[in-house]
């Protein structure tokens, strides 16, 4: 096991209203990233910069952590780990760090768990996030919306836009419309989480969460899905495409 800790001196969280939502959380940032190289080639996956920012992906997740009242963040790490712990060690944090390195592949449930055990609250809710999500909105009002339920777990929806242009066609079969890159009609699975402090011990040691724990929490109605707010920036970076359209949008919003 490989346990390292910075310390940074967070702002107080803005306290009374928002007592209820999570502290601390946990960054899933071990992937290989092999459908991103050359840019995985000789750093993970949540350290390639976004084109325009000047900073990694991860640097953007813990800027948007700490925008939320997280104090304390467990990044996991896997794939070149020394590499984003040189980063973390070095760079200006605004909130506390640490990183742990599973010594075998215990797959993401079981890593899930292993760098939960870190927290430094034991006994209270957190976020996750998968180290590869750039996203915005607000944390706040989805553990509101966690807590609202008493969900065990909560996972954040997102409906990314199809790559495809589309076709929409009446009973007859005759076609109507082109439709290019609509949003999808279903959910997806965003990446980012609440779980209450029950979750960690139903996650199993080694496996999958998402084919053991999150369908059993579903059977029993206590795993709940919280829409991204209309409007709600959002793109999880898998290719080069990826990145290129990532820096455009972000072009956009800034009209650079």
């Amino acid at each position: 096991m490989t346990d390292t800790s910075r310390s940074a001196s967070p702002s107080p969280p803005p306290a009374a209203a928002f007592s209820s939502a999570p502290t601390q959380a946990v960054v899933l940032a071990g992937g290989q990233g092999s459908r991103l190289r050359p840019y995985t080639d000789d750093r993970p996956k949540p350290m390639v910069e976004i084109p325009g920012t000047g900073v990694p992906i991860i640097g953007h997740q813990l800027a948007w952590l700490a925008s939320e009242g997280v104090t304390d963040v467990v990044v996991s790490c896997g794939h070149l780990a020394g590499v984003l712990q040189e980063w973390l060690a070095e760079a200006e944090l605004p909130l506390r760090v640490t990183t742990v390195v599973e010594e075998e592949p215990l797959g993401r449930g079981g890593g899930l768990k292993y760098a939960a055990r870190h927290l430094p609250d034991p006994e209270g809710s957190w976020y996750a996030t998968n180290g590869d999500i750039w996203t915005r909105f607000s944390l706040r009002e989805m553990a509101a919306f966690h807590t609202e339920r008493g969900a065990v777990a909560t996972l954040a929806l997102a409906r990314p836009r199809i790559p495809w242009g589309v076709v929409e066609t009446n009973e007859f079969g005759q076609v109507l419309d082109f439709i290019e890159a609509p949003p999808s009609p279903y959910p997806v699975n965003a990446g980012v989480y609440v779980f209450g402090p029950e979750f960690v011990a139903l996650l199993p040691d080694l496996g999958d969460h998402e084919r053991t724990t999150f369908p059993r929490l579903a059977r029993e109605r206590r795993l709940a899905g919280f829409p991204l707010p209309q409007g709600a920036y959002w793109r999880a970076i898998d290719t080069a495409k990826d990145l290129t359209e990532a820096a455009r949008e972000l072009a956009a919003q800034t009209g650079s």
